[in-house]
């Protein structure tokens, strides 16, 4: 369940992007005293399968399917029922896609949910990712995902006011500890930069599971949070 009221810990999501449920676990039990959700993008799914989901639920963390559904819209209803029968608190779909893809999508996620008596997951349009330096097509995806009943965007810090504007919660990627590497990461922002723009979760991944002491970067991303 997402708590209405977002404790710092509740705002950050932990991008499990790594191969091996095995290594992804660990890191997740290092890490919970600093993250209440969990991102399964495609990388850990296709390794693990939803058996991710599970472990990460069983170790208390709510978990975020980053799986960026893409497909004609019957296909990704009937995929998004699924998961949402396996109790995902969080889902996203290629804004890309269009209305009616979307709105098949979060159709079948509300479907799945109310099947297994399961709270509705949050579902999430992803806009333009942050790798992308050119955010040109923001606006038009970020009304498709308004329009087809999403909950929130996938975006940068950059364009938080802009979907906050369209009425829109902010999954907000490309987080960096300053001094950081930005890796293939082109709009960045540090987590203090996202909270003061309004973010409502924050995706923190290589900046704290990459760095030589990942527990103290994640307490410092915390103490910027707070």
């Amino acid at each position: 369940m997402i708590p209405s009221s977002l404790t710092p810990k509740d705002r950050l999501v932990l991008a499990l992007d790594v191969g091996g449920i095995e290594e992804a676990l660990a890191i997740a039990q290092d890490l919970a005293p600093f993250f209440s959700i969990a991102k399964v993008g495609i990388e850990l799914y296709a390794e693990a399968g939803p058996d991710a989901f599970a472990a990460l639920h069983d170790l208390g963390f709510s978990v975020f399917a980053d799986l960026k559904l893409h497909d004609i819209p019957n296909t990704v209803n009937r995929t998004a029922r699924v998961l949402g029968r396996m109790g995902v608190e969080f889902l996203n779909f290629h804004a890309a896609g269009g209305i009616e893809m979307m709105k098949a999508g979060i159709e079948g996620l509300h479907e799945g949910a109310t099947a297994a008596n399961t709270e509705v997951p949050i579902a999430l349009g992803v806009t333009v990712l942050t790798s992308n330096p050119d955010a040109s097509a923001f606006p038009e995806r970020l009304q498709a995902a308004a329009d087809a009943g999403c909950d929130g965007v996938v975006c940068s810090a950059l364009e938080i006011g802009l979907a906050q504007s369209a009425g829109l919660r902010t999954m907000v990627p490309g987080v960096r500890l300053a001094g950081s590497d930005a890796g293939d990461q082109s709009r960045v922002a540090t987590p203090g930069e996202a909270v003061r723009s309004g973010a409502d979760w924050l995706v923190i991944g290589r900046t704290v599971t990459a760095a030589p002491d990942p527990v103290a970067a994640a307490a410092q991303v915390l103490a910027e949070v707070s």
